[in-house]
């Protein structure tokens, strides 16, 4: 029964390709199963589901993709996450973490499953299932459901569902173990160890798995690091160290205008047109974070009666990203309060911190600086908020030492899953099922890094910085001086260029590290499960056969605890000048200004304790109605209580087996997804986004408001199989009402700041008290480069509407031209006709126009980026012990869409190129790869494998992107080999 599925659902199932490590197949099959999207045991060919059913020796025949490798490639799944992606909102702080997201509507409105029960989010800023912490080692087969199921699971089941089952009949050992080389990484290991036994009245599992990913540097690649003048937006900054910078005369007003530091070009910066400095931080970080990972899963059963099974399992997974890679240092994007310089000789110079940071000209810096270079005299010099931070091409000092990563900025990130489940099933009475359960997992999330507090920062700069200062004399007393001039550093520790004036003084490890300080999240997330359910025949026949039934009941309740630590606690350091003068009084802090914490880059926050919970009762009828047309009718209610209600989800499928071998199906169902428990608090979470050409902070605030968004699903299709040949063609099409979205940021910054130019903050009144500026309230002198902070919401702010088809054909034989050859070929293809999001309004404002977003880049917008076109092909031969296989994927080109504006932004003029327009990047070109695997088995319990990955090498497409390329499309790694072996025993 198994097979014929398999043939149904055709090459679809076969791309999904491998997940590493190789998988033992169960011993025999069985029976019955109950497939994803029903209640109803029942054998999968009578299913009118249009799911795809991945086996081992498929997954196996791909030489074992990796999780990421595998949800990249399916050509209905796009901007999938995994790869290092710093710079995107939706993946900060996710490094270690992998998603699914068919269809590309996100990966919250895809349903993850472990053998057909839920899991708990992981916590980041985009909460959804964590497929790296999935059992690898025991999975027998992956499901995928590419239609709505909430009238069967509920929430999320918007876009569809994904199923990975462990084995059930694994007898004896199974090992494996895959070494995959990169070039410019140490590589990749995978590791895994099964057993498994089935006796008279039991069944056991054990599986346990361990990964190892290599760390890549984005200069470990030619085209991650390209030149400002090809492209501005790929890592360069106008906020860097070294710097840019005003002089001021004897009374402290600027007598010049900004002036670049003089080493600057040298330790590899750009000097523009507009004579500012502009540093590249991306030499200093990852492509790939090194990650470790390890699983281990347990699955017990137990035949307590002769018609009841007790089933208990335990997860446990975790996940460390030891050395996560950022730049030197942050954007310092508030200016310090007057606390950091009150009590000093430079008090009367107290009012230029509103716009900057102050050096006053008996900084050693500063002294080195004139010494070296031409300079007014004066009072000293300004460094303008969003222009200076404190360490950039020269690195930090405190991690100069670091053997991976000379002068980086790091941070931890760990993850840690615990799931337990027991179940109680067996017969009431002959074909009468039932069938109690219940899950707890807790997944917890650990993420740290380093950002300056900036009151202490200017401290430093005035000769008061360092944890022992003491006395009232500048570089006196256990009090040191910050030198924030480029003559501090000799060499680039990340390209090697050097600075032929480096007289300055260095700056220190310990002052470094007490300005420079360590912040840090930890998001625990536990989810609870209760579920009752009856399924069976009703004893009530149609002309098909019996009518089966299946009801149950669901109690869930979620939890979501967040806690911060010191330096970025709004309990903690509620104002700038906490650091320094202990202020805990939000209220009350320095110049009137809101507590928005010390730290000048990174958001500051508030502990949280979040709790919910929902009821549901769902039902399901198979309607056997002829031999040739099944029906599936389906329904479920679920109430979440408050203002967050309640919603009611039927859903129709039917299939019709015109003749032997055609046949057609269909279905019509309303979906729904709730607003996560993050998103309805009251409080904030902040995100770095880049405006123009340097990060902000976002804070992104929950709406407690927020209703369920709702789709309806269409879909139907055509499949025929005759004899090895296997084909189908689906159309679906999904209207999401309600959507649950973020304000877009940049929609937000474009309306406040139009291109024809000045803004529209009188007009925009509300739309501009979301934005803070550098400058103060928003007048009409206000430019765009002046904002330093930004206050996004979650609404129910849009409609979408996606619609494509799927397409797949694929013919299977056993003899060749009558030579004995097994063979197979095939493709598989996602054709997207549209990604239609509605008009998006922020504070009263219309921001972003409803548009279509297929074949778009979709930067910084409600949209992931989409491609009209995503495919694969596949070609099989085997003889004897050898299988080889050859696949070709095809991922269609996009559009930067912030092109088509060309008098500002992106794509406009640029004054640090003397007004010339950088054009290329508009049109991201497809990405094409080919790849190779062949398998040698040297007896039946030892499998040999190789494969080459890109065997063209290569490149992904270029990008106006911080990597030069998309990485929720590319993938950096080029040309890489793999080798494996496999044996039972």
């Amino acid at each position: 029964m198994k097979k014929q599925l398999l043939a149904a659902c055709g090459f679809s199932a076969l791309v999904l390709g491998g997940m590493a490590p190789a998988f033992a197949q169960d011993s025999d099959g069985e029976s019955e199963i109950v497939i994803t999207g029903s209640l109803i045991a029942g054998t999968p060919e009578d299913a009118a589901l249009p799911v795809d059913v991945i086996g081992a020796e498929e997954l196996a025949k791909q030489g074992n993709p990796t999780v990421l490798d595998l949800v990249k490639a399916l050509p209905s799944s796009s901007a999938s996450l995994g790869d290092a992606n710093q710079f995107d909102s939706r993946s900060q702080g996710a490094e270690g973490i992998a998603t699914v997201n068919l269809r590309g509507l996100s990966p919250q409105r895809t349903l993850v499953l472990l053998n057909s029960k839920r899991l708990a989010t992981s916590g980041n800023g985009v909460p959804s299932v964590d497929i790296n912490l999935l059992p690898q080692a025991a999975i027998g087969r992956v499901e995928v459901l590419k239609d709505g199921a909430a009238a069967t699971y509920g929430s999320e089941a918007v876009a569809g569902v994904v199923n990975f089952i462990t084995r059930t009949n694994q007898r004896g050992f199974q090992g494996s173990g895959s070494w995959r080389f990169i070039d410019g990484s140490d590589g990749d290991v995978d590791a895994s160890i099964s057993y498994g036994h089935v006796g008279e009245n039991f069944r056991v599992l054990f599986a346990a798995g361990f990964q190892k990913r290599g760390q890549l540097m984005a200069k470990e690649r030619d085209w991650a690091i390209r030149p400002y003048e090809e492209n501005p937006q790929g890592g360069w900054t106008g906020g860097g160290n070294p710097a840019n910078f005003l002089f001021l005369g004897a009374t402290g007003s600027p007598i010049t205008g900004i002036a670049a530091d003089s080493a600057c070009a040298p330790l590899g910066g750009f000097v523009g047109a507009d004579a500012r400095c502009y540093n590249q931080y991306s030499t200093y970080d990852n492509l790939v974070e090194k990650e470790t990972r390890g699983q281990a899963f347990i699955d017990f059963e137990w035949d307590v009666g002769e018609k009841t099974t007790l089933q208990v399992t335990a997860l446990y997974g975790r996940t460390t990203v030891p050395n996560y890679l950022t730049s030197p240092s942050y954007l310092l994007t508030q200016p310090p309060s007057g606390v950091a310089i009150a009590g000093t000789p430079f008090a009367p110079f107290a009012a230029l911190l509103n716009s900057g940071f102050f050096v006053p000209s008996a900084n050693p810096g500063l002294v080195a600086y004139r010494a070296s270079n031409t300079t007014p005299a004066g009072a000293g010099v300004l460094f303008p908020t969003l222009l200076f931070r404190p360490f950039l091409l020269g690195g930090n000092p405190s991690t100069l030492d670091n053997d991976f990563a000379p002068g980086s900025a790091t941070g931890l990130r760990k993850g840690e899953s615990s799931r337990f489940t027991a179940e109680l099933r067996g017969e009431v009475a002959d074909g009468l099922n039932y069938n109690l359960n219940a899950t707890y997992h807790n997944y917890y999330r650990y993420t740290d890094g380093f950002d300056s507090f900036g009151d202490r920062v200017q401290r430093a700069l005035l000769g008061f910085g360092g944890p022992n200062c003491s006395g009232t004399t500048p570089g006196a007393n256990g009090c040191l001086w910050l030198n924030p001039f480029g003559n501090a550093v000799a060499v680039n520790p990340s390209t090697g260029q050097t600075n032929p004036v480096a007289n300055g003084p260095r700056n220190s490890e310990e002052l470094t590290d007490w300005f420079f300080v360590k912040s840090n999240t930890r998001v625990t997330t536990e989810l609870f499960v209760a579920e009752g359910s009856l399924s069976g025949g009703t004893g009530f026949s149609l002309p098909g056969g019996e009518v089966q039934f299946g009801v149950g009941a669901q109690y869930r309740d979620t939890s979501v605890t967040g806690r911060y630590g010191a330096a970025s606690n709004l309990a903690v350091n509620p104002c700038r000048e906490t650091p320094l003068n202990g202020n805990t009084n939000a209220a009350a802090c320095s110049g009137g200004r809101a507590a928005a914490g010390a730290l000048g880059f990174l958001g500051t926050n508030q502990d949280y304790d979040l709790k919910g919970d929902v009821w549901a009762v769902y039902g399901e009828l198979q309607l056997p109605v002829f031999d040739a047309l099944n029906v599936q009718l389906a329904a479920r209610f679920e109430d979440y209580g408050g203002a967050t209600g309640s919603t009611f989800d039927p859903q129709i499928r039917a299939r019709w087996q015109v003749t032997d071998w055609l046949a057609v199906r269909g279905g019509f169902g309303t979906t729904f997804r709730a607003p996560t428990l993050n998103q309805l608090a009251p409080g904030s979470i902040t995100a770095l986004q880049i405006i123009d050409t340097s990060f902000r902070p976002i804070d992104v605030f929950g709406n407690p408001n927020l209703v369920p968004e709702s789709s309806k699903n269409y879909g139907g299709g055509v499949l025929v199989n005759v004899g090895g040949f296997s084909a189908s063609v689906d159309y679906y099409r999904y209207d999401i009402e309600d959507v649950i979205v973020s304000d877009p940021l940049i929609s937000m910054v474009n309306t406040l700041f139009p291109s024809t130019g000045g803004n529209t903050c009188a007009t925009n009144a509300a739309l501009a008290a979301r934005f803070t500026f550098s400058t103060g309230p928003c007048t009409a002198a206000t430019v765009r480069s002046a904002i330093s902070r930004v206050r996004t919401e979650n609404q129910n702010g849009a409609s979408i509407t996606n619609e494509g088809i799927d397409a797949m054909a694929s013919y299977r034989g056993t003899d060749l031209l009558g030579s004995g050859t097994r063979f197979a070929i095939g493709g598989n293809v996602t054709y997207t006709l549209q990604n239609r999001i509605s008009d998006i309004f922020v504070a009263g404002t219309l921001v972003q126009r409803g548009y279509d977003g297929v074949g778009l880049l979709n930067y910084q917008t409600t949209l992931y980026p989409v491609p009209e076109w995503k495919g694969q092909g596949f070609l099989e031969l085997g003889a004897g012990p050898v299988d080889a296989r050859l696949t070709v994927t095809y991922i269609d080109g996009l559009y930067d869409q912030r092109a088509d504006t060309t008098t500002a932004g992106v794509y406009g003029p640029n004054a640090s190129l003397g007004g010339t327009r950088v054009t290329e990047g508009a049109f991201i070109d497809s990405f094409t790869t080919a790849d190779f695997t062949i398998q040698f088995a040297i007896n039946d319990a030892v499998t040999l494998s190789g494969s080459i990955y890109n065997i063209f090498d290569k490149d992904p497409p270029f990008a106006r992107e911080d990597y030069n390329y998309e990485p929720f499309v590319g993938n950096p790694l080029g040309r890489n080999f793999k080798i494996g072996v496999s044996a039972k025993f």
